[in-house]
């Protein structure tokens, strides 16, 4: 099969996949979606818009510091390819959520929660007004914005599952694809409200919620509809990708860790728009989310640091900025819900929780999740969420919830659910994605290339001028 032929039938592919899942979940509803209620006039504030913008930004900050991160992470001669996979998503995924992902991730409803129409799509009817279902005091396109920057984000997490061997056309196809059909539906699922007039609010939405925000599960800012999908397609794709070259024989070490640190406090610093921005105003709720972040966050950092001191006998650098980084994957869907007590326990679980997570993948099981994804944002995400079942309260969010330990159990049922459906939609069509695209274009470099590292083999560019 000629190339032209592979590129055309990958887009076909793409453009099928895509309608048939709209198709299907419009067919799935019932009777035909009630219109979406008349939004009541709402006045814009000044300084929730100025925080949600700014939140914005540090949201987008997060990308290039997980450049920074993966990049120092893998060796020097696969740093300028790892680095570009984060960089060129964010125009990738910027693009796409423009002309189509936003309508169907947050657009109104096609029927029993499933998945957004394409009435918004090109950005149709997404204006300077405030849309009441979602955030009614600052811009449509601010919140649109805002959520962009989580699209940019998510499939970047994945690369790390898959550095250092994957085809760049098949990394290209695969991030527009899995984001279309993994990452937009979960977003709806969760997070979506079509507002009807006077519908009952199921979980704060007066109108057809997502059909995991309808069983009441809590997200605030991304542990199902981010991290554990992100987490489990990582680790599905290094499965299907296979080992890299050399994977138990030969070490395979970081190249830089000081670019490693500098990523992980690039992400911590862009976590606060991730968590506190996602109160979508300026006041006390995004107060707390703030708190409780950069708590869980300096509590995982200072268990995994002491955890794998204990089981390798040094206090690692290296390990403080992971553990860093998955106290912020697990504080992320609590931050609007728990209080700083809470957090702290979060954070105490993510470092031993995701800590032997990373172990158990790749020396027990012999999957080269390269960097350590799945570890940390699957079974990050996957605590976090479930956490936000046990330690959840009203007394932090009137709007969420009480969990187990506050006389709520069912909250702990409705959190298992969300994260069983993640597992279960991300990891099936993750693996269809890839097994397609390994029969039509192909997924790995060859083993040269691989030899020669990316950035020679793929980009004809090296990161740096001098041996280092």
């Amino acid at each position: 099969m000629s190339k032209i032929w592979r590129i055309i039938l990958v887009g076909m592919g793409m453009a099928g996949i895509f309608f048939a899942f709209a198709a299907g979940a419009a067919g799935q509803a019932v009777a035909p979606a009630a219109a979406p209620a008349a939004a009541p006039a709402s006045k814009i504030d000044t300084g929730d818009t100025a925080w949600l913008l700014t939140s914005a930004a540090l949201v987008l900050l997060m990308t290039p510091g997980l450049a920074f991160f993966y990049g120092g992470l893998v060796r020097r001669k696969n740093a300028l390819a790892t680095i570009m996979q984060s960089f060129i998503i964010i125009g990738l995924i910027t693009v796409q959520w423009v002309l189509w992902g936003y309508s169907l991730a947050f657009g109104p409803d096609l029927g029993r929660g499933l998945l957004g129409g394409l009435g918004w799509i090109g950005l149709n009817g997404v204006g300077l007004t405030p849309n009441a279902d979602y955030a009614p005091t600052v811009p449509h396109q601010a919140f649109m914005v805002f959520q962009m920057m989580f699209a940019v984000i998510t499939p970047a997490l994945i690369t790390g599952a898959f550095a250092e061997r994957m085809r760049f056309k098949a990394f290209v196809f695969f991030t527009l694809i899995w984001a279309t059909v993994v990452y937009d539906p979960i977003a709806h699922w969760v997070w979506s409200c079509t507002g009807i007039a006077g519908a009952p609010s199921i979980n704060g939405c007066a109108g057809q919620p997502g059909m995991l925000r309808a069983i009441g599960a809590l997200d605030f800012a991304g542990g199902t509809v981010v991290h554990i999908s992100s987490g489990i397609s990582a680790l599905v794709a290094a499965i299907v990708l296979g080992k890299r070259l050399g994977f138990g024989e030969e070490p395979l070490e970081p190249h830089d860790g000081t670019m490693v640190v500098l990523g992980a406090s690039l992400l911590w610093f862009g976590w606060f728009g991730f968590n506190a921005g996602s109160a979508l105003a300026s006041g006390a709720l995004a107060t707390s989310a703030f708190v409780v972040t950069h708590v869980a966050t300096a509590m995982a950092a200072i268990t995994w640091m002491t955890v794998s001191w204990a089981h390798k006998g040094s206090p690692s650098v290296l390990g403080a900025a992971a553990g860093a980084v998955a106290g912020l994957v697990a504080i992320t869907p609590a931050s609007g819900f728990v209080n700083p007590m809470g957090a702290i326990f979060i954070g105490l679980g993510a470092g031993v929780i995701c800590y032997w997570a990373v172990i158990a993948t790749k020396h027990w099981l012999g999957v080269d999740d390269a960097l350590d994804v799945f570890g940390v944002h699957g079974i990050g995400g996957t605590w976090g969420a479930l956490a936000t079942g046990l330690f959840a309260t009203i007394a932090v969010n009137d709007a969420g919830a009480n969990g187990l330990f506050y006389g709520n159990p069912g909250q702990f049922v409705s959190q298992a659910v969300a994260v069983l459906v993640s597992w279960v939609w991300a990891g099936s069509v993750t693996f269809i994605i890839l097994k397609v695209l390994d029969a039509l274009v192909g997924l790995r470099v060859h083993p040269h290339e691989e030899l020669a590292g990316l950035d020679a083999s793929v980009h004809g560019e090296a990161a740096y001028a001098v041996e280092i």
